[in-house]
C-alpha cells in the first residue's frame, strides 16, 4: 500500500524516534529553580563520586614503595583536604561575583581576555570527556568487585553504559531533583553508615576488623628512598587530588538556584566540601584500621595470598570488612557506589553540551553545537562527548588508574586560571570602590582567591612533574589541539563574515540577463516538466542541453524532439570519451564567460523516491552535476522534482500526471534565443575533453 511522502518513515527516522522520542516544541524549554537540598545532589554528584576512586589512587600509588608506605596515606589525605577546602572557599567568591553561571570560562574571558578563556574552555572540554571515561570505568570496576561477569567484560559494559547515558540525554532528560537526590543521598548515607559502623565496631566494641587484603604479603616494585620517596609522595598527592574534580560544577549552575542565588550556591559549596572531606578522611582512616592493601600491579606485587585472589576496590573491601562477605549490605555498597559514578558521568553530559553551545555562540566551535535537537537537548555536543569518551574507554581498556593520569591536568588548569581571573576582577573593582566595608570584603575575597591560585598552581606543577610521562602529556596535547582548532574556527567565521558583509551604500546590481539551460538525458515526463517550469520563469534565453555518449540514443532523442515540435532548441554536446559532467560544466562556463554580467540558471530534472534503496539507482549524475555547478560563479542550480509512484498515493499520482503533461497547447511563446521557425534546429557542440564515463 502506497503512503504519502509526508507520512513515510525511513528506517533511520524510525530508529531515531525509538531512541530519542517525538520532538518537543521550543516553548517547552523551561528551567526549574532548585532549593539547596535538591541542588546539592544535582551539582555535587561529580565531586562526591570522586571520593569513590581517589582513595584507591592514593593507596595503589603508595604500594609502589611497599606496604610500609601506607603509613603516609593519612598525611596525603590531609594535604588533599587542605586543597579541597581552599578550592571550595575560592569558588564561593566566584559564585558571589559571577551569579550568571558562566563559570571558569566567563571569569577567564572577562578578566584575562579571550585567549585565556579559550585555554580554560579547552581544559574543561577535555575534562568533561575524561569525567565520563573515568566515572564510568570506576563505576564498572566497583560493580565488578561483586559481580564477576562485569569484571570480565568491563570494557563492553562501560561502552554500553555510555551508550545508554547518551540515549537518555538525547531524549532530553532534565536534571530532575528526585532522579539525582535519591542515588546521591543514598551514596552519602550508605558510605557514611559503613564508616560509622566500622569505627564503632573498632573503638566501641573492640572488634578486630580486617580487610580481605589485610593478610596479603606484597613487595615494593622499586626501592624508594630519599628524593625518589619525595617524588612518590608528590605523585600520590597528585593522584589523590582527583577528589577535587567536579567542585566547579556549582559555579556553572548558579542560575538554577532559588533566590538568593549566590548565597544558596555558596552554602551548597560549603556543604559539598564538608561531606567530601569527611568521606575521604573516613575512608582512608578505616582503611588503615582494617589494614587494607591496594596495589598497582597485583600479579607482580602480591607475593603471598589466597589462591585466585582478585583485587577489589577500596570501598568494596571496606564493605566486606564491616558487613561481611555474604551480607546484602556489601552489594548495596557496591551498587550505590557504581550508581553515583554513573550519575557523575551524566553530569558531564549536561556540562559539555552547554559549554559547547556557549563556545559555538562565540564562534569558536561549529554552529551545529549551538542548536538544540528534537528533544531540546544539545544533541551534537552529546554525541561528540560520547564518541570521544568511548574512544578513551576502549583505548585504555576501562582502567581507572591509566585514565586518571590524564584527568587531573585539565581540572587544575581551569582552577588556577579562574583564580587568576578573580584576582584581576577584585583589583579592577577596588580601583572604583569607595565604601570601606565593601573594600574590606573585596580585600578578603582577593586574598582567598590569591591563596587558592597559589595552591592550585602548585598542585598543577606537581601534577605536570609527576604525571607527564604517565599520560598527562596526552591531555596537554589534546588541550593544545582543541585550543588551536577553536582559534582557527573563529578566524574562519570572522573571515567569512567580513566577506559577506554588504556595502554600506549602493543597491545590489541586478544581472543583465538570465540564460536558462535545461539538462536532458531523454525525453520523458520529468524533462517536459523541467522545460515547462523553465519557460514559466521567462528567461532571456532558453536552451535544452544533452550529451552525446551514444549515437543511437542521441538520434532517437533528436527525432522525438522534432516530432513533438517543442519550442525550445536542443543543443547536443559531443563527448567522444563518454563523459557527462565535464562537457556540461564546460558548456555552462562558456555561456557565463561570454556575458560576465549575466547569470545562468541550470534546471535539472530529478526523481523523488520513496524507498532508500531507490536512491542508489537514480539521480547519481544529477548529484555530481549539482556538486560541480555550485563552484561555478554566476550559476544558479534549480532542481525540478518528479515524484515516483513509491512516494505518493493514487490521487497524488494523478495530480502529478496532470501537472506534467508538458507545455500547454495553444500559442507557444518562443524564447528570444530560439530561431523563428516552429521546430528549432538541433545544435551540435563538439567536446574533446578526455575522461572516463560517469553516466548513471
Amino acid at each position: 500500500m502506497d503512503v504519502p511522502l509526508a507520512f513515510v518513515a525511513s528506517p533511520t527516522s524510525l530508529l531515531k524516534r525509538l531512541l530519542v522520542g517525538r520532538p518537543f516544541r521550543s516553548d517547552r524549554l523551561q528551567h526549574t529553580l532548585l532549593p539547596k537540598r535538591i541542588a546539592l545532589p544535582v551539582f555535587a554528584s561529580d565531586a562526591l563520586s570522586s571520593v569513590a576512586y581517589a582513595p584507591d589512587e592514593i593507596l595503589l600509588t603508595l604500594s609502589i614503595a611497599g606496604a610500609s608506605a601506607y603509613v603516609f596515606s593519612p598525611w596525603i589525605a590531609l594535604a588533599v583536604v587542605v586543597v579541597m577546602l581552599t578550592v571550595v572557599a575560592s569558588y564561593r567568591q566566584n559564585v558571589h561575583a559571577y551569579p550568571s553561571g558562566g563559570g571558569d570560562y566567563e571569569v577567564a574571558t572577562v578578566n584575562l581576555g579571550p585567549k585565556f578563556g579559550l585555554g580554560v574552555a579547552s581544559a574543561l572540554l577535555v575534562d568533561y570527556v575524561l569525567t565520563v571515561a573515568v566515572s564510568v570505568s570506576s563505576g564498572v570496576a566497583n560493580l565488578g568487585s561483586v559481580v564477576p561477569f562485569v569484571a570480565t567484560h568491563k570494557v563492553m559494559i562501560a561502552v554500553i553504559a555510555v551508550v545508554l547515558l547518551t540515549a537518555v540525554n538525547l531524549r532530553g532528560l532534565r536534571e530532575s531533583g528526585t532522579a539525582f537526590a535519591i542515588p546521591t543521598y543514598g551514596f552519602v548515607i550508605v558510605i557514611g553508615g559503613m564508616l560509622l559502623t566500622g569505627l564503632i565496631r573498632v573503638f566501641v566494641l573492640g572488634d578486630d576488623l580486617r580487610a580481605p587484603s589485610a593478610d596479603l604479603v606484597i613487595q615494593a616494585e622499586h626501592s624508594v628512598t630519599g628524593f625518589a620517596l619525595i617524588f612518590l609522595l608528590l605523585r600520590t598527592f597528585s593522584s589523590g587530588a582527583a577528589a577535587l574534580t567536579g567542585v566547579e560544577a556549582i559555579s556553572n549552575g548558579v542560575p538554577a538556584f532559588k533566590p538568593p542565588k549566590s548565597r544558596n550556591a555558596a552554602t551548597t559549596l560549603l556543604l559539598l566540601g564538608g561531606i567530601a572531606v569527611s568521606m575521604l578522611v573516613g575512608i582512608i582512616w578505616l582503611a588503615r584500621l582494617t589494614h587494607l592493601q591496594f596495589v598497582e600491579d597485583p600479579v607482580k606485587q602480591i607475593v603471598s595470598g589466597p589462591d585466585g585472589y582478585v583485587q577489589k576496590t577500596v570501598t568494596t573491601q571496606l564493605g566486606e570488612a564491616v558487613f561481611g562477605s555474604g551480607s546484602i549490605l556489601l552489594y548495596v555498597v557496591a551498587g550505590v557506589t557504581a550508581l553515583i559514578l554513573f550519575l557523575a558521568a551524566n553530569t558531564a553530559f549536561n556540562g559539555f553540551p552547554v559549554l559547547g553551545s556557549i563556545l559555538a555562540q562565540d564562534r569558536f566551535l561549529p554552529r551545529q553545537f549551538h542548536t538544540r535537537g528534537d528533544r531540546l537537548a544539545f544533541s551534537n555536543g552529546i554525541l561528540f562527548l560520547a564518541a570521544f569518551a568511548i574512544v578513551l574507554i576502549v583505548g585504555f581498556q576501562a582502567e581507572v588508574t591509566r585514565l586518571i593520569q590524564l584527568y587531573i591536568v585539565g581540572v587544575f588548569v581551569s582552577f588556577t586560571v579562574s583564580q587568576a581571573g578573580m584576582i584581576r576582577h577584585w583589583n579592577r573593582h577596588l580601583k572604583t570602590e569607595r565604601d570601606p566595608e565593601a573594600r574590606r570584603r573585596m580585600h578578603r575575597s582577593r586574598a582567598i582567591n590569591a591563596f587558592g591560585m597559589g595552591l592550585t598552581g602548585t598542585v598543577l606543577v606537581i601534577v605536570l612533574l609527576t604525571k607527564f610521562l604517565l599520560g598527562a602529556w596526552i591531555a596537554i596535547a589534546a588541550m593544545a589541539v582543541i585550543y588551536g582548532l577553536m582559534l582557527a574556527i573563529r578566524r574562519h567565521y570572522d573571515r567569512v563574515a567580513e566577506e559577506l558583509t554588504p556595502p554600506d551604500e549602493g543597491r545590489a546590481v541586478l544581472p543583465a540577463r538570465n540564460h536558462a539551460i535545461v539538462l536532458v538525458s531523454k525525453l520523458h515526463q520529468p524533462t517536459l516538466r523541467a522545460i515547462a517550469y523553465a519557460r514559466a520563469t521567462r528567461p532571456d534565453t532558453l536552451t535544452a542541453v544533452t550529451v552525446n555518449v551514444d549515437e543511437k540514443d542521441t538520434r532517437d532523442l533528436q527525432e522525438e524532439w522534432e516530432r513533438r515540435e517543442l519550442p525550445v532548441p536542443l543543443t547536443v554536446i559531443d563527448s567522444p570519451y563518454r563523459e557527462i559532467t565535464r562537457p556540461i560544466i564546460g558548456f555552462v562556463a562558456n555561456t557565463r564567460r561570454e556575458s560576465p554580467r549575466d547569470v545562468v540558471t541550470v534546471f535539472i530534472p530529478e526523481y523523488v523516491v520513496g524507498r532508500w534503496w531507490e536512491n542508489l539507482l537514480h539521480n547519481q549524475s544529477a548529484l555530481r552535476l549539482k556538486t560541480r555547478l555550485l563552484f561555478e560563479p554566476g550559476v544558479m542550480v534549480t532542481s525540478v522534482p518528479w515524484q515516483l509512484a513509491s512516494t505518493a498515493n493514487k490521487n497524488l499520482s494523478r495530480l502529478d500526471a496532470t501537472l506534467s503533461r508538458g507545455p500547454a497547447r495553444g500559442p507557444r511563446v518562443v524564447p528570444r534565443s530560439a530561431p523563428p521557425s516552429d521546430a528549432p534546429p538541433v545544435v551540435s557542440v563538439p567536446s574533446g575533453e578526455p575522461g572516463g564515463s560517469d553516466r548513471g
